[in-house]
């Protein structure tokens, strides 16, 4: 069991996610490209939050000093991401254990002159679990992420939101986007293990081959309501925000 954990944004709570899966799912937990250095190691979080042994933390490939993307901080210190390498390192990873991999940034974002990261992810050949925002324009960038994914026939199990609960946008996330569901994380206030280790992880993870359907795309038939998707809606008119015109 392996899952890429990808994002529509930066900072949009992949390592938070991740954390919360290595917890769950007792796997190991890799980032092969780690930029921002001087702001800290994501996989040090991950080891605080789900509290997992030195043992279950796989080594960065790259870690880049400057906050930026990965291409230009690795031009920073003249270095060059090479996919080959990093594909060489997960060829030597124990494929027994359940293992999570943390991209950098989100899909498209460049790792050097030739490749991006939705590239790398395509050479794995491993099914994507894409973390999204609850709040407003999430709709757009997760259909486009989703888009560009099934471009690439890579397989999706699904999404996961981070953020205040939004019923309607996780509803249209399902229904636009064709897409499982699998949790909601609110913001959690602190954000520690014992926070994080109270959501319960209840929907169980599969392949999308396990569906016969490696696209990730599920047909109509198959497409189960998740929660929040199974709400009601509100009832009653819609009300409209009256604004007043720019002068």
């Amino acid at each position: 069991m392996q899952y890429f954990i990808t994002g529509t944004d930066t900072n949009i709570g992949k390592t938070v996610v991740s954390a919360w899966l290595v917890q769950h799912l007792k796997a190991l937990y890799w980032k092969p490209i780690q930029s921002g250095l001087a702001e800290g190691r994501d996989l040090e979080t991950v080891k605080l939050l789900s509290r997992c042994s030195e043992d279950d933390i796989i080594a960065n490939c790259y870690e880049l000093q400057a906050p930026l993307s990965p291409h230009q901080a690795a031009l920073m210190e003249d270095k060059v991401i090479q996919l080959d390498f990093i594909l060489a390192t997960y060829e030597k990873l124990n494929q027994s254990r359940p293992l999570i991999i943390e991209g950098a940034g989100g899909l498209m974002v460049p790792l050097n002159q030739t490749a991006l990261m939705i590239d790398l992810i395509q050479k794995l050949s491993i099914p994507v679990i894409l973390v999204t925002r609850t709040t407003l324009g999430t709709l757009n960038h997760t259909l486009i992420s989703l888009e560009a994914l099934r471009h690439r026939s890579i397989p999706i199990a699904g999404v996961i939101a981070v953020g205040k609960a939004n019923d309607r946008n996780l509803h249209d996330i399902e229904s636009y986007g064709q897409a499982r569901l699998l949790a909601h994380l609110p913001i959690l206030s602190p954000l520690c293990y014992k926070s994080l280790s109270s959501i319960q992880l209840n929907i169980p993870l599969c392949y999308p081959s396990e569906t016969k359907n490696p696209s990730g795309i599920p047909s109509p038939s198959t497409i189960q309501p998740m929660t929040p998707s199974s709400l009601p809606r509100p009832e009653g008119p819609v009300c409209l925000m009256k604004t007043t015109k720019n002068t």
